[in-house]
């Protein structure tokens, strides 16, 4: 059961990939384009219904690729998981724990967990701590049958079959060439509103949600 309230941030087109531009390189740009129009579709099409405020979060730098591995690989060899697939939740969830904040449905940390989940999964650790929260999801996919049918498992996670498609390509482009990871990590935070998609960089914050006119207002450089 999944651990995401908030809308799934988007973000910047993604940097040239590994490996130059031949057939992996290409089919690492579809498979990205065919994650981002599954998390779009999570969201409302009308421009009415989307967001006229930004959220009141904490944009802070992402670990290391190297302590993030070291984490994911960890849970896979305690609990089954493969590590591509806790390395997508956390980019789905919050871009690698660059996005610090509560969600509309109360989830926290950088997996994102519903504190009443967490304390049947999280060991006593520290939830906001990222390999706390990693090997915690790993015990959820696990226990949701992660080694029978991964998708199932992450249908539990998230209750929305796009975010499942949406993860499992992101996967399964780390699982055809592991230095994507940190391609990934290069990516940024955009926020979905009714002024277009919103960078927020490291460094923001705002303890209350901000109007969307007033802050691109301030910072037009923040709208693509």
């Amino acid at each position: 059961m999944g651990a995401r309230g908030h809308p799934t941030p988007r973000r910047a087109p993604p940097p040239r990939p590994r490996g130059g531009r031949g057939p992996a390189a290409r089919r690492w740009v579809r498979a990205n384009v065919a994650a981002r129009r599954e998390f779009r579709s999570m969201h409302p099409t009308a421009n009415r219904d989307l967001a006229d405020e930004l959220p009141a979060w904490r944009i802070v730098p992402p670990a290391p690729a190297r302590t993030l591995l070291r984490s994911y690989r960890e849970a896979e060899r305690r609990f089954g998981v493969d590590w591509e697939y806790l390395a997508a939740i956390n980019l789905v969830e919050t871009q690698f724990g660059r996005i610090r904040g509560t969600s509309v449905a109360g989830a926290q940390g950088p997996m994102q967990f519903i504190p009443t989940t967490w304390d049947i999964y999280g060991a006593g650790g520290d939830i906001d701590d990222a390999h706390d929260a990693i090997l915690a999801a790993g015990r959820l996919l696990r226990a949701n049958g992660f080694a029978r049918d991964k998708g199932a498992a992450l249908w539990r996670y998230n209750n929305s079959w796009a975010y499942v498609r949406g993860v499992t390509l992101h996967a399964e482009a780390m699982r055809r060439d592991p230095r994507q990871l940190r391609g990934y990590l290069a990516w940024q935070v955009y926020y979905l509103t009714r002024a277009g998609s919103v960078w927020l960089p490291e460094g923001y914050a705002h303890r209350r949600p901000v109007p969307v006119r007033s802050y691109v207002a301030a910072h037009p450089e923040r709208l693509p």
